[in-house]
């Protein structure tokens, strides 16, 4: 039976042969990403910082966080108006995802002098910015172009060193991080996935939200600046009208547990994080470690992308807890890793539209 990309591909190959008149251009939405995934200018406003901040991983790109500056203080905090209750209802991966941007902020701070000290008060984390010397790095240097890559990987294994520098990466109290790299295990994994994505298909509450964030066009893209834009997933970019009533046909059970199998086979690795207890202040520590860790692998052209279905469904992330010998503890990321290509770039909001008064 075709693949989905296959009749995806079909259809682009049909339609352009017929000579279709409104193709969606991507010149637009490249030159969008080119303008907001740059590093800083020397001496960066605050406002730059909080952009470099933006570019960090999180769930299904709603970029659930609002920044509040204060003198040399910037803080952060979840906006609750863009949280994913169905597949997130206690809200762990908002929380990894504003861990994820703090991380991202303080690295970038770093670079340029200043020494960030972290605080925790209820939800919120404040990031106070001292006087240190300038640390740029090789983290530093991939935030721009670190993405989550949702495509086939080439299935090479990566060298003990390559494997030692994301250990050591992703190291942080409180968390640990398990890497899976031999097949019979990554196959144990593969079942997990399958069989949590098989229950979050058959959940219309679940497609249903997940649709709400796709966004099928590079005009849709660019318009709204948050979502799942399909190219960034390996899709081919057609019209909006057509993707929309293909996604019904092609977005099935089977078409993703098919996809999700080529995505395991294909990696080098997989990487299991856990935090110490089930709390938000874990979470955000759990984020933390998580983007140093895709960070290192973007500076090692190593690519990452999450397959979190097996945390999201308490049922199996329960069998996984067991299955990795920690029973009562809640594994937080599934992270697989290996060689890939690179994809379209997600895009962000710009740091006006995320930065409140304080």
């Amino acid at each position: 039976m075709p693949s989905r990309r296959t009749l995806l591909v079909s259809a682009a190959a049909g339609l352009a042969a017929l000579g279709y008149a409104s193709w969606p251009d991507m010149a637009p939405y490249a030159e969008a990403a080119a303008q907001q995934r740059h590093l800083p200018a020397p001496d960066p406003e605050l406002s730059e910082l909080v952009r470099m901040a933006t570019l960090a991983p999180n769930g299904h790109n709603t970029q659930p966080w609002v920044f509040h500056l204060d003198g040399d203080t910037i803080s952060i905090r979840p906006d609750l108006s863009r949280r994913t209750a169905v597949v997130d209802p206690d809200d762990h991966h908002l929380f990894t995802s504003l861990g994820c941007a703090a991380e991202t902020l303080a690295i970038a701070a770093r670079a340029h002098g200043h020494a960030p000290e972290f605080t925790r008060t209820d939800d919120r984390i404040d990031i106070t910015l001292g006087t240190g010397r300038p640390e740029p790095g090789p983290l530093y240097a991939a935030i721009p172009a670190r993405q989550s890559t949702r495509a086939p990987y080439d299935g090479q294994p990566l060298t003990s060193d390559a494997l030692r520098q994301l250990a050591a990466a992703a190291g942080q109290e409180g968390i640990s991080v398990e890497f899976f790299t031999d097949d019979r295990r990554k196959e144990a994994l593969l079942d997990l996935v399958v069989a949590a994505n098989s229950t979050q298909m058959e959940d219309p509450a679940f497609i249903a939200e997940l649709r709400d964030w796709l966004r099928f066009t590079p005009e849709e893209a660019l318009g709204r600046r948050d979502g799942l834009f399909t190219a960034s997933s390996g899709n081919p970019v057609l019209p909006g009208w057509l993707t929309r009533s293909l996604f019904g046909v092609l977005f099935t059970k089977e078409a993703e547990n098919d996809k999700y199998r080529s995505h395991v086979r294909s990696s080098a690795g997989i990487a299991v994080f856990t935090g110490d207890a089930a709390d938000p202040e874990h979470w955000i520590a759990v984020g933390r470690a998580y983007q140093r860790f895709a960070l290192q692998a973007t500076a090692l052209d190593i690519r990452t992308a999450h397959l979190n279905q097996p945390v999201e469904v308490p049922r199996i992330r329960d069998e996984l807890a067991a299955w990795m010998g920690i029973p009562g503890r809640r594994p937080d990321l599934v992270v697989r890793f290996g060689h890939g290509p690179t994809l379209p770039m997600s895009l962000r909001r710009p740091p006006e539209a995320v930065i409140r008064p304080a």
